[in-house]
């Protein structure tokens, strides 16, 4: 079977046991039996599409994988860890997580920030958190509203300024979540 993937996803099909595959740096798939792909990528092949923003997203992409392919996983090591302390938390973190507002723009920064347990809202937030992108946005609202937030607005790097390794890209901004929302003011 001829499978390709993408850069952002290869990580994730290793870990699922694929064996053989090709990494494409571009979405031309023809050619291919499968295509393993991000959700949203446009692609007109047979496709596996995944989502790669949540721990448990990367890890129910591995099962995906896994299963429709039959193949056997390989030991998550370290990051099983990882999985454990962003996924698996106790139930009074939760209840704290959930008095903290977060007004978010973007919907990868929603999915973990809902993940991780914070409440979500448009109006009066505690914190502000966007993507690296739109600090230089043209649109004049968006900055004054990072500017008026001041050390309540939180950067998270969007995928071009991450690793390509979703296990790495999720605890880098799992990590820079934690450290700022964990602190209200």
């Amino acid at each position: 079977m001829k499978i390709y993937t993408t850069p952002m996803c290869q990580e994730v099909v290793r870990l699922a046991g694929v064996s053989k595959y090709t990494v494409k740096q571009d979405n031309n798939f023809e050619g291919v039996d499968l295509a393993i792909v991000l959700s949203e990528t446009y692609t007109s092949t047979p496709a596996i599409k995944i989502k790669l923003n949540t721990f448990k997203q990367i890890y129910e992409s591995i099962d995906l994988i896994s299963n429709t392919l039959g193949t056997e996983k390989l030991d998550m090591g370290e990051w099983g860890d990882d999985y454990s302390l962003h996924v698996c938390r106790e139930r009074e973190t939760m209840d704290e997580r959930k008095k903290i507002k977060v007004k978010v723009y973007s919907k990868f920064i929603r999915e973990i920030v809902d993940d991780m347990g914070f409440s979500l809202v448009t109006k009066k937030p505690d914190f502000l958190v966007f993507p690296d992108y739109l600090k230089d946005d043209p649109n004049g609202d968006i900055r004054e509203e990072i500017k008026f937030m001041g050390i309540r607005a939180v950067e998270i790097p969007s995928h071009k300024n991450t690793p390509f390794n979703p296990l790495e890209r999720a605890q880098m901004r799992y990590n820079i979540l934690e450290s700022r929302l964990c602190t209200k003011p």
